[in-house]
């Protein structure tokens, strides 16, 4: 079909790719720090919310805990864990709230991204239905998520053609999927896995997990015995957000730097844990003792303990070997090992997608992602009046969506203080000497969708200033002490 294109330009200050919970968290800043810009959220689908919106497998819900999931400037006054449903809510509740869905534009999926430093704009290439849309803009900020949403990741196994029954991603769920009283087969461990067991155990005949190694899981109570003491009190939510919020960053800092310390130890507690929920007839050593440290992957919290819930009572069962092949009526594992299902689910996690696959030029040169050194993992050397938005595994991701915000709105009105028109950052001069090392240092963090993508990604420097360290404790202070008119940026 052809595509007309617009011969109007629209401008805007700021242009905010994505109206997830990061562009939407992002929004918020601009409007309390930068109230004379004006901006717009440039968002690919017609609704908001990102992966909220996207994902519809049964019992999809957050993994971490909404106090700190949530934003600092508005209450979350429901059971720490929450369903998406609720979630959405929840950002529906913040954008009627503030008036940015003024400022959202659906449908507006970016093509392209063109800086000139002649002009010290950058001008976006925008489909929308059938038009092609022309924006140009001072300052371009990244929201646009880590991951293709379009599909999830999926490995090609051999004989996937050859199977009788359906294979489903949950990032693709079938509207009308039928699982009752079906045998279900899920291949993967992760947070999925462990949300989709316990919504649809009651109506499959069985489901059986397939996992090549074990997984880590924080089982607990949905609640906040705090919370509910304060609110018993009538307690301002604001106030109880707050004071809660603190008090699980503290409790999460003490664990998360423990399972650093004493990385034995707190294996021991967090495998007995999970052997006291799964009872005696589960093979714990096998299915549930991981091969990694804690936290050196993501570690999903389970609400009241329901997926194990689902193996306690014989609803779900779990094997734990490499898949050789699909057959006609199952998986085939490399043991010999042959898995029945009706349905094959994949939580294999997704795909990385590197700047919302957006064709990114600097003065009419390519840009290669990978050729950059990332400053505190949200500015990058060689790209000129941009931010993207990366937050956190090991903590809520949402803590470093208002850290970068609040860095960004000080950098912009410094820029408008000086009359200063372009700003980069740029490598000091005593660093110049060190290695660039890969985005993550596997033996901290290796979940497979970064080891996959890690070439695509730019570079870091071993000094915490040149990295993103996923450690939010130590970022929080060192993102408030940042100088933006310090060396490190370059204006003009």
């Amino acid at each position: 079909m052809t595509r007309k294109k617009s011969s109007a330009t629209e401008y805007f200050d700021v242009i905010v790719v994505g109206a997830g919970i990061s562009g939407i968290g992002s929004a918020w800043y601009l409007q309390r720090d930068c109230p004379k810009k004006s901006f717009v959220l440039l968002e690919a689908l017609g609704h908001f919310g990102g992966t909220w919106h996207i994902h519809r497998y049964p019992g999809i819900r957050s993994d971490s805990d909404l106090y700190t999931f949530g934003f600092s400037f508005k209450p979350w006054v429901q059971e720490p864990v929450a369903t998406a449903e609720r979630v959405m809510t929840y950002l529906s509740e913040v954008i009627d709230d503030t008036g940015i869905d003024q400022h959202i534009r659906y449908h507006h999926r970016v093509v392209s991204a063109d800086w000139s430093s002649q002009d010290a704009l950058w001008t976006l290439t925008v489909k929308n239905d059938h038009e092609s849309l022309i924006f140009q803009t001072r300052f371009l900020w990244m929201c646009q998520g880590y991951y293709r949403h379009a599909q999830g990741y999926t490995p090609d196994w051999e004989g996937m053609d050859e199977f009788s029954g359906e294979i489903v991603h949950p990032q693709n769920w079938p509207e009308k999927l039928n699982y009752s009283g079906k045998n279900v087969a899920v291949i993967g461990s992760g947070a999925t896995t462990a949300t989709l067991v316990p919504a649809i155990a009651d109506k499959t005949s069985h489901i059986t997990v397939i996992q090549r190694s074990p997984t880590y899981f924080n089982p607990g109570k949905n609640a906040d015995e705090l919370a509910d003491q304060l609110r018993a009190l009538e307690i301002d939510e604001f106030w109880i957000h707050t004071i809660v919020r603190k008090k699980l960053l503290k409790e999460q800092k003490d664990r998360i730097y423990r399972a650093a310390r004493e990385p034995d130890a707190v294996a021991k507690e967090m495998i007995d844990v999970a052997r006291a929920h799964l009872g005696h007839d589960v093979d714990v050593e096998t299915h549930f003792t991981p091969r990694y440290r804690p936290w050196q992957q993501r570690v999903a919290f389970i609400p009241d303990g329901d997926f194990f819930e689902s193996f306690r009572k014989g609803k779900a069962s779990i094997v734990t070997g490499e898949i050789d092949r699909f057959t006609p009526f199952g998986v085939r594992l490399r043991s010999g090992e042959e898995v029945g299902a009706d349905i094959v689910i994949t939580a294999t996690g997704f795909d990385l997608c590197i700047l919302g696959d957006i064709e990114f030029h600097i003065d009419g040169v390519p840009l290669n992602f990978a050729d950059t050194v990332t400053y505190q993992g949200m500015m990058f050397t060689g790209i000129p009046n941009f931010v993207w938005v990366f937050g956190y595994f090991r903590a809520s991701w949402t803590l470093r969506v208002e850290m970068i915000a609040e860095v960004m709105c000080r950098l912009l009105n410094h820029m408008d203080q000086t009359g200063m028109r372009k700003v980069t950052v740029k490598v000091p001069d005593e660093l110049l000497h060190l290695t660039k090392l890969p985005w993550v240092d596997e033996e901290q963090f290796n979940p497979g969708y970064l080891k996959r993508s890690m070439h695509l990604m730019p570079k870091r420097l071993d000094v915490s200033d040149w990295q993103h360290t996923q450690d939010y404790w130590a970022e929080k202070p060192r993102f408030a002490e940042i100088d933006v008119a310090g060396e490190v940026f370059c204006y003009q």
